[in-house]
């Protein structure tokens, strides 16, 4: 922080403004992080302090009092040392987070669709913006694959920890034997990224196409050319949007959704390097199958991460998966952090 502040203070600071404002936002909310624990600390000692007077006094009717603010400096505590799992560059960020059906055709595309709704409901728990910002649908019936805004402070935090495979067991309501079918689907999380600031994409680099967007039929199918699929031809990354109805719209969120997985790349390529040089083994993303969600023949969700568990299978799907989110990040595990470096267990 100090070292931030010294650079705010140099000459020349503000001739990158977009740098400049993104810098000054940093600041201010590793001020913040400052001004809570000092805050703490001065709440602790004035009490320390109250509690020693009364004891030299021999005065306990200010017992009640005492044990009810301990109970809230607790909590207080409690509330900081979590957000210490937060502490990645990118976590205070919104996420872009993206859900693909696994092998298994409906299924997996209905498991996708349920997914977003889970996704949907914790954001909506939280208070969170949450916009569907693409949705590739199946043919029969669910989604193939689906991009998501959540927005909300340490949105792409909280997300980090759904990054992987994540099972269904249940009963097919596809099948008419109703046997029990076992689903995949993958869940990407990237933080927002700040245009500018964090990658610099060169026009000439970007093959960018129109086509039409497709659909159920009928109305909902696009008469014109709006839907935009942009390609960065070095990495030979390629994201398409079609889901609003001008071809402006759909270029500037397929741009940003080019953005963060350029971001998310190059975090990978600085991990790899980092587990090369350290002798670590990097497993491949579809290899971590993190969570299984049984409906039958009887109902639990485990994290195969921290062990943490609920049989309340449909609370979890519906939103209510705080539990996993509070146990991966408390375990300060799982693969990536918010920059890009290995956590340790």
């Amino acid at each position: 922080m100090i070292a931030l502040e010294k650079e705010t203070m140099a000459a020349g600071f503000w001739d990158d403004p977009v740098s400049a404002q993104s810098k000054m936002k940093r600041l201010a909310g590793l001020s913040g992080d400052v001004e809570e624990w000092s805050g703490l600390e001065e709440r602790a000692g004035s009490l320390v302090e109250l509690i020693e007077a009364a004891i030299e006094e021999k005065d306990d009717s200010l017992t009640k009092t005492f044990v009810e603010e301990i109970g809230g400096l607790t909590g207080k505590l409690d509330g900081l040392e979590f957000k210490l799992a937060l502490a990645g560059p990118y976590d205070q960020r919104n996420a872009i987070v993206a859900v693909h059906a696994g092998a298994g055709g409906v299924e997996s595309q209905d498991w996708v669709r349920m997914l977003m709704r889970m996704l949907a409901r914790w954001s909506e728990r939280r208070e969170f913006g949450c916009q569907v910002l693409d949705v590739s649908p199946g043919e029969e019936g669910g989604v193939k694959s689906a991009t998501l805004e959540i927005s909300g402070e340490y949105a792409y935090g909280y997300m980090r920890s759904e990054r992987g495979v994540h099972r269904l067991v249940r009963l097919s309501p596809f099948d008419a034997d109703h046997a029990r079918h076992t689903s995949f689907a993958l869940v990407e999380a990237l933080p927002e990224v700040e245009q500018g600031v964090d990658v610099s994409i060169d026009p000439s680099d970007l093959r960018i196409e129109v086509f039409k967007a497709g659909g159920a039929g009928g109305q909902s199918v696009q008469k014109n050319s709006t839907a935009v699929r942009i390609t960065h031809e070095p990495t030979g990354i390629r994201v398409s949007c079609q889901n609003e109805r001008s071809q402006h719209q759909n270029k500037a969120i397929a741009m940003r959704i080019l953005t963060a997985r350029l971001m998310e790349r190059e975090m990978k390529l600085r991990s790899q390097e980092v587990a090369r040089l350290k002798g670590e083994h990097v497993s491949a993303e579809w290899g971590n199958q993190i969570r299984s969600y049984v409906l039958h023949p009887y109902k639990m969700v485990k994290d195969h991460r921290t062990g943490h568990e609920t049989s309340d299978a449909e609370g979890a799907l519906d939103g209510d998966i705080d539990g996993f989110i509070d146990a991966y990040l408390t375990h300060g595990i799982g693969g990536l952090r918010g920059d890009g470096r290995q956590s340790q267990a």
